[in-house]
């Protein structure tokens, strides 16, 4: 199989359940949140869309304030399945902005690892999405999750990398606009 790079403009970003309540309880839940938010704000400087989900906020709260601020105007989708997917509000908008953008490619990132995450990219790879998983914006509460959640990804096809080169993947070059503001984020 041939590598294909990403491009910004067929390119997606959905942050599963970074919420309040449940971050907490993650192994390296600073430095997760933190990569991600720099992944968000990333997004952004590259004119990159970002999907948010909030899993059951009334009782796991709602998105931390960190992503928050990174994502600045957003509107999160409510689910109660572990697979974004399965819930129709995030599947219809998911397939809708995929049909008017051409995009095929998702940048999937978040918390449960072994759960939501995992699961939504499983169902979006069954749908025919190439799925890249930043390894260093997602966690579980044990490693041993994490890991397994991984392994299972990649073998189902996903493409495992980092932030940084997911944002110097759509970057391209030293040239390109954007260039300067990704260098200091990654810093």
């Amino acid at each position: 199989m041939k590598a294909k790079l990403m491009k910004r403009d067929k390119t997606v970003f959905v942050a599963i359940d970074y919420q309040e309540k449940i971050i907490k309880a993650m192994k390296d839940a600073d430095e997760i949140e933190d990569r991600a938010a720099k992944l968000i704000k990333g997004a952004k400087i590259l004119d990159v869309p970002v999907l948010v989900t909030q899993q059951y906020t009334k009782g796991l709260g709602e998105t931390t304030d960190k992503i928050k601020e990174a994502l600045g105007d957003f509107e999160p989708v409510e689910k109660k399945t572990f697979g974004a997917m399965k819930t129709p509000e995030f599947r219809n908008h998911f397939a809708s902005f995929a049909r008017m953008t051409g995009a095929d490619t998702v940048v999937l990132f978040g918390i449960e690892a072994h759960v939501c995450v995992m699961q939504t990219a499983l169902e979006m790879i069954d749908a025919g999405y190439r799925v890249f998983i930043p390894v260093d914006c997602i966690s579980s509460r044990r490693e041993l999750d994490k890991r397994a959640a991984v392994q299972r990804m990649r073998h189902a096809g996903a493409i495992v990398c980092t932030y940084e080169s997911v944002l110097f993947e759509l970057l391209k070059g030293a040239d390109e606009p954007g260039f300067k503001e990704i260098s200091e984020l990654v810093k």
